[in-house]
């Protein structure tokens, strides 16, 4: 599928469409280039509606500023809480940002904001296009990962070698590494155990449970709990990029130590969906270096690993190459310090394995080659 080679401005004719009608009102609206960008960005997407939001969020995290990301989250209802707004007041909350009238912002700043957005769908759809003209003449990657379990990916960035752990197995099969990273919501609400989720499966595995297999103890859910009402969270929100640490119950029988509750995920009222921004998951991940340096000072021996899921690509939405490119932002960023500790990830599917190494293995950063096990 060629990127839209149209020029910008049939696109930004449908990115105005999306921010007059909204993205609660996009079904029966044509939108033929945002559709293909939908088709090549976020093929998993559930469907065509949260596949545009996608796309959006993409273009729009990759923004130049702060302002431009928040005036144009606004304008697009892509903030969290104002997706429903009518269009008038996403336009005055975007002007807000920028300190103008609204009349002003209308004719002036929102084209640029908009433009941007177009500007960015469009270079992600290029970039996408070399990747599988790249591609065309090699073999299916994720061919070798399937009945692979795990991989060691040798990455030289920074100057210096590391090695990363690749698994690709359900998240409550790792062993022998001290900290599990889970996604959460703003409510720290688990899911039930018999769910599918990451949380819902290490909440299931970390249970203490009689001969029987009866339920004696759900500690994960209990510290949870116990968290929010010692920090005064009970009912209400805690910020997204939030780690809470709780125990890992009967997972320590793993050599599991902790786990890490790195909030991401907005619910979307109404729904049983979530809103999940890339940048909200690369706070978490910072958040999560600096909770394990805190708790590395209080053990014997010291957390010194510590595995990452794809934050995010599940019910939060995020397409696998976002939300990879979201958590190692923040990995990369912890490197730049001089972080030394063992980093793992943990995926189920043999194309997501792929993608991962794929990305690792072709990070260079200053010319540094890179090569895998």
């Amino acid at each position: 599928m060629a990127s839209p080679s149209t020029g910008d401005v049939p696109l930004l004719q449908e990115i105005r469409v999306v921010r007059r009608v909204g993205l609660v009102r996009l079904r029966g609206h044509s939108l033929p280039l945002l559709e293909a960008s939908v088709e090549a960005l976020a093929p998993d997407a559930r469907t065509r509606e949260a596949g545009v939001e996608s796309v959006l969020r993409h273009a729009v995290s990759l923004l130049d500023t702060d302002k431009l990301r928040e005036a144009a989250g606004y304008t697009l209802g892509l903030v969290s809480g104002c997706r429903d707004w009518p269009a008038s007041d996403r336009r005055d909350r975007a002007a807000a940002v920028y300190g103008v009238s609204v009349e002003r912002f209308r004719k002036d700043h929102e084209v640029m904001v908009l433009g941007q957005v177009a500007d960015h769908v469009l270079r992600l759809m290029a970039a996408q296009d070399v990747e599988r003209a790249e591609g065309d003449s090699a073999p299916a990657s994720d061919e070798k990962w399937r009945g692979v379990t795990h991989r060691k990916v040798r990455v030289r960035a920074r100057g210096r070698q590391t090695v990363f752990t690749v698994h690709r197995h359900p998240v409550d099969l790792v062993r022998d590494v001290d900290v599990l990273v889970s996604p959460a919501n703003v409510h720290l609400a688990l899911p039930e155990a018999y769910k599918s989720s990451i949380p819902a499966s290490l909440r299931r595995a970390a249970s203490v449970r009689s001969v029987t297999g009866e339920v004696l103890r759900d500690p994960v859910h209990e510290e949870l709990r116990d968290w929010t009402a010692q920090n005064g969270t009970s009912g209400r929100p805690v910020l997204p990029g939030t780690v809470v640490p709780t125990g890992v119950g009967a997972l320590g029988e793993q050599g599991v130590r902790r786990i890490y509750h790195a909030v991401i995920a907005v619910p979307r009222a109404g729904t049983n969906d979530y809103d999940v921004l890339p940048a909200d998951v690369t706070r978490a991940v910072s958040r999560v270096f600096s909770l394990l340096a805190e708790e590395s000072g209080l053990s014997t021996p010291a957390v010194s690993s510590v595995c990452f899921p794809l934050l995010g690509s599940g019910r939060g939405g995020l397409p696998y190459r976002v939300s990879l490119g979201a958590v190692w932002a923040g990995i990369e960023a912890e490197l730049a310090r001089g972080a030394t500790c063992d980093v793992h990830f943990v995926v189920r599917s043999p194309e997501a394995a792929a993608l991962l190494e794929g990305v690792l293995t072709g990070i260079r950063p200053g010319g540094d080659q890179s090569a895998t096990d």
